[in-house]
């Protein structure tokens, strides 16, 4: 174990600090296209889309300039609607203010009043391109403070980042996903920049973990600062044209600084086979191996799936990703009588691109960490995301994510089962070139279910709402030689 977790910080290492001896990305029917240009010489043009900026309510200006994601089907990482051209190499600082407003507290049944959760934060997002590889890192990292005396000052961090590596046949990805946060990642930010790293706007984003591989949050039960990571590498290699094998091992971890909590380790590998049935659609099968670990507990899990895999890209329209198939689950202690169990794995998800937006939704059935709040749980998670360009300078948000954890074993009756969900909206826009602000509502739900519990305190509920500001106040893209 502790061997993994110094390989991952290595991985990281190398890719943050040497770039040039990095690898990563891989596609999974052809070798990806290499940039041949040279870097451009700095000019007042978006380092995205390589068009006049000086003006950011120019409808002729298009940052939405997408290639093709060459994302493999059967690898850890979401499907997009694509990358977006890179004319320049570059790296943007910044500063962000961020508001929580809220009233309770969705992990503190029956509490009322309301109060403020401050955020003070620099951020940085930096994009590298060489002949052969990219590295996309975006961080955002500073200060929270409550008007809550109950909740304590601390950090808030959050980093992404990415390098890619092309050559011959082989694409290879490292990847790297970090957090420390006051609260659960599960709704955080409210659709703002708040919850996500890098300056908004401007940097690459990095396509988050899919198949449920990086810890799971979606318990609002669990209480006090966190830090959150997954890291891994993902190698994949062309048999020909149409078809591909991909390869990908990752370390996760959700450990809790406050006691009541439990520490999550997870170790996950996949072998996947993809192949491109035409142009726009893919299929593939994968074989994929978890490990949850619970330090100073006895209990751990080993979970093993088999999935059929079916994909469809249309770079800047839609993509599309289904996964289905057993899973079987084996216990180090036994749950109820059972050390084994069989049961359905599915994951899918689909972005949809619209002429002035976009649209995502996402299920996943699996077996998950447990949140910090149970060990292990078996997740039904669902969510949903719109996008719309209201005005030439506002723009418009809409979330909606539920989850049910519930118990691992289906055999056994006795254990609480959590829903919880958020749902709210948002409105964005920027000021000038080098700011913008977003305003959010969301309002949260959880509830637990306590089988054979009557009487006061059972069952508890909890709702709260949040109203979050956001302010991000950067230079100009500084462009890299």
């Amino acid at each position: 174990m502790k061997l993994l977790k110094w390989m991952f910080g290595g991985i990281l290492v190398v890719t943050v600090f040497f770039p040039g001896a990095s690898l990563v990305r891989a596609q999974q029917d052809e070798p990806a296209p290499i940039p041949q240009d040279e870097p451009r010489p700095a000019a007042r043009t978006n380092p995205l889309s390589g068009t006049q900026d000086d003006n950011p309510e120019n409808p002729d200006v298009d940052p939405n300039e997408l290639q093709a994601d060459y994302t493999p089907l059967t690898g850890m990482q979401n499907a997009t609607l694509g990358i977006p051209q890179i004319r320049h190499s570059f790296w943007v600082p910044g500063i962000q203010y961020g508001a929580n407003i809220q009233s309770g507290n969705y992990n503190q049944p029956n509490s009322s009043g309301w109060y403020v959760d401050n955020y003070i934060a620099g951020n940085v997002s930096l994009l590298e391109a060489w002949s052969r590889n990219t590295l996309s890192l975006n961080y955002s990292g500073g200060a929270y403070v409550s008007s809550n005396s109950s909740n304590e000052t601390s950090q808030y961090q959050q980093l992404a980042a990415s390098d890619t590596f092309h050559y011959n046949r082989w694409l290879i990805e490292l990847f790297e996903d970090f957090s420390y946060l006051p609260e659960t990642s599960f709704g955080f930010g409210g659709g703002t920049n708040l919850g996500f790293p890098g300056v908004g706007g401007i940097g690459i984003t990095v396509p988050g973990a899919g198949n449920a591989y990086a810890p799971n949050e979606s318990i609002f039960a669990s209480v006090g600062p966190r830090y959150s990571n997954f890291g891994g590498a993902e190698m994949t290699y062309s048999l020909s044209r149409r078809s591909s094998i991909t390869v990908s091992g990752a370390y996760g971890v959700l450990h809790f600084l406050d006691p009541g909590n439990i520490d999550t380790d997870s170790i996950v590998g996949t072998i996947g086979y993809n192949y491109a049935l035409t142009r726009y659609d893919s299929i593939g099968v994968v074989y994929a191996y978890e490990s949850f670990r619970y330090p100073g507990l006895p209990e751990a899990y080993g979970n093993q799936t088999a999935s059929f895999a079916y994909g469809r890209k249309i770079t800047g329209r839609l993509a599309l990703r289904l996964l289905g198939g057993p899973q079987i689950t084996t216990f180090r202690v036994a749950v109820g009588d059972q050390t084994q169990q069989i049961s359905a794995y599915f994951n899918g998800s689909l972005s949809y691109g619209l002429k002035n937006g976009s649209i995502g939704v996402g299920y996943i059935h699996t077996l998950s960490g447990g949140s910090g709040v149970v060990i292990g749980s078996s997740l039904d998670r669902v969510n949903f995301t719109a996008t719309r360009k209201l005005t030439r300078i506002w723009t418009g948000h809409l979330n909606f994510a539920y989850a049910h954890n519930g118990t691992v074993n289906s055999g056994v009756t006795s254990v609480p089962t959590y829903n919880s969900y958020y749902f709210g909206g948002g409105v964005s826009r920027p000021f000038g070139r080098y700011m913008n602000m977003g305003i959010a509502y969301t309002g949260y739900y959880a509830s637990i279910n306590e089988p054979n519990c009557s009487g006061a305190g059972c069952n508890p509920t909890n709702f709260n709402n949040v109203i979050t500001v956001n302010f991000q106040v950067h230079t100009r893209p500084f462009i890299l030689p």
